[in-house]
């Protein structure tokens, strides 16, 4: 279903800035996806997760910053000192924390069953909302929550093996679910401030002090040198994840909501799962069963039902 309604936008939108934003989209979403393809092929030349974050971080600030100055033309107003303390908080639960939990967790469990976990994140918007705000959940709501989680049901049991494997995938599973939880933490608080101070302007300051946050752990729990001393192949894995699954779709999905809207972005982003699926079967060779399939429909099916909720 998430799929024709996509063909349905594309071919009803023949003017070029709709397809223009179609591709920003669509590109973004495969550059988030790739991310973990990017990590698990690191990991395998003996680097930790720590020590990844930290040096992927330390690559993307400059960018980050760059973008910070960029984005003062769409700033509505003084950053004051709220604005930062806002700043410092959305690095930290966002792309700090979020992120630290996400590379620990794929130490654990495939590329695949991360991106189905990840990709819950907007049912957990509704469910915090629901808690801490008093939102009201409609039976809508509730029957896709219900189709997201037993999704994850399928796909968690494909992964279930011997007591090692099982081990691992519970390890894994709850990690990447608390950083689905992080993010999710994250958008709750970005929408209280995005208004105000402009899309770009939020991701790239929050985004610089997430890349503090890692420099310093990194700094406080390992030795400096171990940064400098990685394989040319860590190197380049890295610089790859920078621009192709950190920077870049930042960028591309900002433009294409600029150009379509966040609805047609929010269902492109539907693709994120599948497309991880297949990367780790071909890059990683991840063996990928029918209920990682049936899986990853029940969890888009759901977040697709959340998605036009909020568009309508």
């Amino acid at each position: 279903m998430p799929a024709s309604c996509f063909l349905e936008f594309l071919l009803s939108n023949s003017g070029s800035t709709y397809k223009t934003g179609i591709l920003f989209a669509l590109f973004g979403a495969v550059g988030f996806s790739f991310k973990a393809i990017l990590v698990k092929l690191a990991y395998r030349y003996g680097i930790d997760a720590e020590t990844l974050l930290a040096l992927r971080m330390a690559m993307a600030l400059p960018l980050y910053l760059l973008l910070g100055l960029f984005a003062r033309h769409e700033q509505r107003g003084p950053m004051r000192g709220r604005d930062w303390l806002w700043m410092v908080w959305l690095g930290f639960i966002g792309y700090y924390l979020s992120s630290y939990l996400d590379f620990l967790g794929l130490n654990y469990i495939s590329s695949g069953l991360e991106r189905l976990i990840l990709f819950l994140y907007p049912t957990l918007v509704i469910v915090i909302s629901a808690i801490f705000f008093k939102k009201p959940v409609t039976a809508r709501t509730v029957f896709a929550l219900a189709l997201c989680y037993a999704g994850i049901a399928l796909a968690v049991g494909h992964d279930l093996g011997n007591a090692e494997a099982h081990r691992n995938v519970l390890i894994g599973s709850a990690l990447i679910f608390a950083a689905a939880v992080a993010y999710a933490l994250y958008l709750i608080g970005n929408g209280m401030v995005v208004g105000r101070l402009g899309s770009l302007q939020v991701t790239a300051w929050a985004s610089s002090f997430a890349c503090i946050f890692s420099i310093t752990q990194f700094v406080l729990i390992r030795p400096l040198d171990l940064l400098f001393h990685q394989v040319w192949q860590v190197w380049a894995l890295t610089g790859i994840m920078v621009l192709v699954s950190t920077v870049a779709p930042v960028w591309m999905v900002s433009e294409a909501i600029r150009r379509i809207g966040a609805g047609p972005v929010s269902m492109t982003s539907t693709l994120g799962p599948i497309v991880t699926l297949g990367l780790g079967w071909l890059i990683l060779a991840e063996p990928v069963g029918l209920n990682q399939f049936l899986g990853a429909a029940l969890v888009i099916g759901g977040v697709w039902i959340v998605s036009r909720r909020k568009a309508e």
